[in-house]
């Protein structure tokens, strides 16, 4: 029974050594940058292998007894300045592509503001066509002793945060007191709450599902009791939430 719930939600789960499903184009493009480079590195790590190996088993002194000495040798030199520089410049490639990605800022459709506090979020959303005034709302963990059935122990929050998929959602990010951080690992987002400034970020979620996070900046004794839910629906869930929430 309690793999239905998990089966829904992206959450980190026992004995997970994977990355959380992707559910923006961002963070599609972090996993494939991260599986790119690992692929380089096990290249190189097994050249690097082989390379001893010929070594210790061909120039041991029983096998060679009188080591060949050299001074200078121009292809060794050229090749180990040339390999290093192609790895480099395929690396860069997707990199800088990922990089303008991650600050290319569109004309969003919603903006959303968050307001880490100790130990607590709010968050704002002004620009609704339905009120002038919007939606605003504060959203606490839930006590180990009040969870219901298939939640998640200090994952759990009272005011989840619902969101329409396939839109250009843009996020407002500050603090009221001190540092926090707002990181879902499944949209590849990681943007720290600062007192006095406002950070920005785009955010596109691709499918509907329950996405956890949590503040991942040391803000105090209860750094570990600021979590994040956010529900991605479509269009007209999303509707449904905002009338309820104006109380229309």
């Amino acid at each position: 029974m309690f793999f239905k719930y998990v089966t829904y939600c992206d959450v980190a789960e026992n004995w997970q050594i994977g990355i959380q499903d992707p559910a923006t184009p961002y963070a599609e493009g972090m996993y494939f940058f991260h599986s790119f480079i690992f692929s380089i590195y096990c290249i190189v790590g097994v050249l690097v292998c082989w390379m001893l190996f010929y070594i210790l088993n061909n120039f041991l002194e029983d096998k060679n007894e009188k080591a060949e000495i050299f001074t200078h040798s121009s292809v060794l030199e050229i090749s180990w300045t040339i390999f290093p520089t192609v790895i480099l410049m395929i690396i860069a490639v997707p990199s800088f592509s990922l990089l303008y990605s991650l600050d290319e800022l569109v004309d969003p459709a919603i903006t959303l503001k968050v307001i880490g506090h100790q130990w607590y979020w709010s968050y704002e959303i002004s620009d609704c066509v339905l009120s002038d005034n919007g939606v605003e709302f504060d959203s606490y963990m839930i006590n180990t002793d009040e969870l219901k059935s298939g939640t998640f122990r200090l994952l759990e929050v009272d005011n989840r945060i619902t969101l329409p998929i396939l839109t250009h959602i843009r996020l407002l990010i500050t603090a009221a007191d001190v540092l926090h951080s707002w990181a879902i690992p499944s949209f590849g987002i990681k943007v720290d709450a600062c007192p006095g400034r406002l950070n920005q970020a785009s955010l596109y979620i691709k499918r509907e599902g329950l996405f956890f996070g949590q503040c991942s900046e040391i803000c105090g004794v209860n750094h570990g009791f600021m979590p994040i839910v956010v529900k991605a629906v479509n269009s007209s869930s999303f509707e449904i939430w905002l009338y309820n929430k104006l109380g229309i």
